[in-house]
């Protein structure tokens, strides 16, 4: 991975983290329990030095492939439902525009793959009070890169079990500000998990918009909050791991996670 952009500071200390290769032979580093490549790691850093989020911001978090694209669509066409709802005339920027490259009004949306204790050290040095946090998290097997490194926990962001914990247990002790959601439930009943999140971003439905349907969403068509069916299903499989892993490696990751997850109360099917 390129890394021409590294501070000699920042080059010091991972000359002095533990190191260990990724599947493809890259190298990583071991910085307070996570593994990033140079560059992430110079980034984290970069967030943590200067990044203060104001209380009206939206952060978004997942795993690598793990619905952070799609969960921003989401967020932003439930926080903006009524302006593009009521001004038909306006084009909605999801239809025309990247979510990560658009350029949205407040509250800003931003989006990271950071281990939630390494967002913290950022989120926490800023004056104003705390922003929401939505986590998202994706059934581990669907988002696995290579069996070995995915076991060993030697993966970018990883070890997977660890970031999915720090956000698993940042929702339980701080549910006003930091919400837990599995991909998985928000395509199997999108309106309870469409409601759960507007409520949580204190944007509820009113009984209006309730009783007037406006939370259909429906996989084909365009839904009532003012953005096309397409931006919420996206292509991102449940149980796509059946077509690439044979039955012993599903078993051997299952068997890590579950011994990894153990007595936290986060269990995956």
């Amino acid at each position: 991975m390129k890394d021409d952009n590294i501070s000699q500071e920042t080059n010091n200390l991972i000359s002095s983290l533990p190191a260990d290769k990724d599947f493809m032979g890259y190298s990583l580093y071991n910085y307070k329990g996570c593994w990033y490549y140079p560059n992430t790691l110079q980034a984290v850093l970069d967030v943590q030095d200067n990044f203060r989020p104001q209380k009206n911001d939206i952060i978004l978090a997942s795993l690598p492939k793990g619905g952070t694209t799609w969960l921003k669509s989401l967020v932003f066409a439930v926080v903006h439902r009524e302006k593009y709802r009521e001004n038909p005339q306006i084009i909605h920027p999801l239809l025309s525009q990247n979510p990560h490259l658009a350029k949205f009004p407040s509250p800003m949306i931003f989006s990271t793959h950071m281990h939630l204790n390494a967002l913290h050290e950022a989120t926490t040095k800023s004056s104003s009070s705390p922003c929401k946090i939505v986590y998202v998290c994706r059934g581990l097997k669907d988002t696995f890169v290579s069996v070995d490194a995915y076991c060993r926990g030697v993966t970018l962001y990883g070890p997977y079990w660890e970031h999915m914990l720090s956000y698993w247990k940042g929702s339980l002790e701080d549910k006003e500000n930091v919400l837990f959601m599995r991909y998985e439930e928000i395509i199997e009943e999108p309106l309870i998990q469409v409601k759960r999140l507007a409520e949580f971003l204190n944007c509820p439905f009113t009984e209006e918009e309730e009783e007037s349907g406006n939370l259909e969403i429906n996989k084909k068509g365009t839904t009532r909050i003012g953005i096309d069916s397409n931006v919420f299903f996206r292509k991102g499989e449940v149980g796509d791991w059946k077509n690439h892993l044979t039955p012993q490696m599903a078993k051997r990751i299952d068997e890590v996670v579950e011994v990894k997850l153990r007595g936290s109360g986060l269990i995956f099917p």
